[in-house]
């Protein structure tokens, strides 16, 4: 550990921005709720921030004629430090509830509370506490687009955001390549479990340990020594361009028996402060855990 104190990590915060995110509605590319986040996200990093980058990207949507615009945003601090980490969550909502129970749900969007919101909403609780605090390395926060519109089977048409970041990202951090990235997704279920990802381990083992023995020390036992599902996910491209990415994800929501994944369940009433308080500590001691 270094000298530096970790921060406290405020659960009820971060559940308060799950909140409001899900009150702008569905936010998947195009909707009236990815505008109103959009804004919000400028509004809220821009005087927390040392620095807001703000990436656009435009390419032919994979299954509608139109075509797709793609924003990230990145926010950043302490970006003069010799060493850098990159923490991400994606920001959009699944535009069709394609695993609902009920057929007729399912050209439906998702509200994705779990799905989306609760990984943002760690971010956005950290960026709070990195401009109160600064770190010890340089952190950079990317809130991701796109990540949701592929189709079952269709791997090309996932992690659209992330593939765009990937492609410029020596220019969007001014050349400083990330030691690592974890990515924070579907963390918030009440019922939280983390075991660790299968291509997180075959790929970044050696961060994925260091998270897990730090939350086994500080107590949190929803991460689990256990070999987890391999994931298509946003680490995918940030491993498949060379960078150390772990992902923080509970696929089974609620649990192995029932599932709110990619349905109309997919509500803040299904999340919970503790489970996002319990992953937020563990991510803002790795931080500050961190030597310059």
């Amino acid at each position: 550990m270094c000298g530096q104190q970790v921060p406290y990590f405020n659960g009820a915060q971060a559940f308060a921005l799950l909140e409001k995110q899900v009150a702008y509605g569905p936010r998947y590319p195009g909707s009236p709720g990815h505008a109103k986040l959009l804004a919000f996200f400028k509004e809220y990093l821009e005087p927390r921030a040392s620095q807001l980058v703000i990436q656009a990207a435009s390419r032919a949507h994979p299954y509608d004629d139109d075509s797709l615009s793609i924003t990230n945003f990145i926010a950043r601090f302490n970006p003069g430090a010799r060493r850098h980490i990159l923490l991400l969550a994606h920001y959009d909502t699944r535009p069709i509830a394609d695993q609902d129970p009920d057929p007729e749900n399912r050209a439906e969007p998702i509200l994705g509370a779990n799905d989306g919101a609760s990984g943002v909403a760690i971010l956005l609780t950290l960026a709070d506490i990195l401009s109160q605090e600064g770190p010890p390395i340089g952190v950079d926060l990317l809130f991701v687009d796109a990540e949701d519109l592929g189709r079952s089977g269709d791997l090309d048409n996932f992690s659209l955001g992330t593939k765009a970041f990937v492609a410029e990202m020596g220019d969007l951090l001014e050349g400083a390549r990330p030691e690592y990235a974890v990515l924070l997704d579907m963390v918030g279920d009440k019922e939280l479990t983390l075991p660790m990802e299968y291509n997180s381990w075959r790929d970044a083992r050696e961060v994925v340990l260091r998270i897990w023995n730090l939350a086994e020390a500080l107590g949190y036992t929803q991460f689990q020594f256990e070999m987890g599902a391999q994931i298509y996910d946003d680490h995918v491209p940030l491993l498949e361009a060379g960078i150390p990415a772990v992902d923080i994800i509970d696929i089974n929501y609620p649990n192995t028996d029932e599932n709110y994944w990619h349905t109309l369940e997919d509500t803040p009433d299904k999340c919970s402060a503790e489970s996002l308080e319990a992953v937020g500590t563990v991510v803002t001691t790795l931080i500050y855990s961190e030597k310059p």
